[in-house]
């Protein structure tokens, strides 16, 4: 492995592994900056190309990064914009999927594809749209998303028939999102060292932000204006984002060549391969709930319209808090500690969604749920990363894990649909799917944790080196 020596007056010694990165950084002499200011041994390559297929690290630039000013905080509040009107829209797809049953006549199974189309395109596209900042096409790849998502907003309001809304809101929006999320986070993390970790947990409650916005503005809308005008109020929102982020971005360092997409040696890794399993069975179903409740609380319980609009909200909102704590014990007990009890809390509450046949009852759902769904998202990408042993490949290891949850939430609501669909309106069959592979997940997570570090149960699976990169990461979910 390679060393290096870091400018430091208390630090004589190269430092050759990871533990003894970790035991300098617990006696004060080995800090977060110096990163950014440690030099080779000679022969050995500058750490600029150890980091240098990872887009979201910015270690390369001869200037340190601000880590706070004016301008870096416009950075991150625009950032939390994109995702307001990316993520945040996603995930308010729930407050269409009742209306879209009931005054187009649809399958669930059809509407479903709808919103998972979504959330496909903007996990998939992100893996190519995040290097846009490093190629130095930032600015082209984010207004080609804005006029992407404007298209798809202002055409999904005179849309009648599910063709027009599967190309607007689906293909249209979806596009979008890959096309902007990405490289907004990228950037943002180019300004931060040591306050990344807050800064882009910022960002990311975005999706909660609009998450409450939207459902609210369709709920209040619907019924006085119509369909259409409510959606284009949506996009009015939507326009008056992207303006301002469109002039207010500002790019830091210089571009310079992205790194390969795929690398496959890393399904050879018998831990990275069962990670990336798991997360596949847990995306599968997390979806569900955020498309369903509402329909469950109105065609079950009998609840109405602004009830099941109430539950939605309140799934999302939980998530202000949920997004931001797993972060902060992540640091100190390990990302994959600190998933795991949220993937079997999803499940649990999977398996007890059955027993709900009250209004109360299910808000409680709702909010558990919520906060199970919400740690176990903004966790993801930790975990990932934490598997990474050579760390120039962390940013397309990361893509790659990506790339394979996005085919998860491309099929997991449409079969929830169809298996409601399948048994006459009734929920159980989807019920006990989503909490088997939710299970499921959790099994594969806790395999591949075993293979990593053995039955340690305390065992972190990450170092210093580690959690330095994860915050330095582009790819935090919503």
């Amino acid at each position: 492995m390679t060393s290096y020596e870091p400018k430091n007056n208390h630090a004589h010694e190269s430092i050759s592994s990871f533990k003894d990165i970790e035991h300098e950084q617990e006696r004060g002499s080995y800090k977060s900056e110096d990163l950014h200011t440690v030099e080779p041994i000679a022969g050995e390559p500058p750490l600029a190309n150890t980091f240098s297929h990872d887009p979201a690290v910015s270690i390369r630039s001869v200037e340190p990064a601000p880590d706070g000013g004016l301008q870096a905080w416009t950075q991150v509040a625009m950032a939390h914009l994109t995702v307001f009107s990316t993520w945040g829209w996603v995930t308010s797809y729930g407050v269409f999927q009742e209306y879209y049953r009931t005054s187009l006549g649809l399958d669930p199974s059809a509407i479903s594809w709808i919103g998972s189309v979504q959330i496909f395109l903007l996990f998939f596209l992100g893996t190519f749209s995040g290097r846009a900042l490093d190629a130095g096409l930032f600015r082209p790849v984010y207004l080609a998303g804005t006029a992407m998502q404007l298209l798809g907003i202002f055409s999904m309001s005179a849309a009648t028939k599910y063709w027009q809304l599967f190309l607007s809101q689906g293909l249209c929006i979806g596009i979008a999102g890959g096309l902007q999320f990405c490289p907004v986070m990228s950037l943002v993390s180019t300004y931060f060292v040591k306050k990344r970790s807050f800064a882009i947990g910022f960002v990311t409650i975005g999706s909660c932000t609009g998450g409450i916005v939207f459902p609210i503005v369709v709920q209040q809308l619907l019924p006085r204006i119509g369909f259409p005008w409510t959606v284009r109020v949506c996009g009015f929102l939507m326009l008056f984002t992207n303006i301002l982020c469109n002039l207010v971005f500002r790019t830091r360092l210089p571009p310079r060549k992205a790194g390969p997409i795929i690398e496959w040696s890393s399904f050879k890794e018998p831990t990275y391969v069962l990670y990336c399993a798991g997360m596949f069975f847990n995306f599968w179903g997390l979806y569900f709930a955020f498309f369903y409740v509402g329909s469950y609380g109105r065609n079950v319980i009998g609840m109405n319209y602004n009830d099941s609009i109430d539950l939605l909200l309140t799934m999302v909102g939980v998530g202000f808090l949920w997004r931001l704590l797993p972060n902060y014990l992540s640091d100190r007990l390990g990302a994959i500690n600190v998933m795991l009890p949220f993937t079997i809390l999803c499940g649990i509450m999977m398996f007890a969604w059955v027993g709900v046949h009250s209004k109360a009852s299910l808000f409680v759902f709702a909010a558990i749920y919520g906060s199970g769904s919400a740690g176990l998202q903004s966790m993801f990408p930790a975990g990932l990363s934490s598997l990474t042993t050579d760390l120039k490949k962390t940013g397309v290891r990361l893509g790659m894990g990506f790339t394979i949850v996005s085919f998860a939430c491309l099929t997991g609501p449409p079969l929830a649909g169809a298996l409601i669909s399948h048994d006459h309106g009734h929920y159980l069959p989807a019920q006990v799917w989503a909490g088997t592979s939710f299970l499921l997940g959790a099994s594969l997570l806790f395999a591949a944790r075993t293979a990593k570090v053995g039955l340690h149960l305390r065992q972190k699976f990450e170092s210093i080196v580690f959690q330095q990169q994860f915050l330095t990461s582009v790819y935090r979910i919503s």
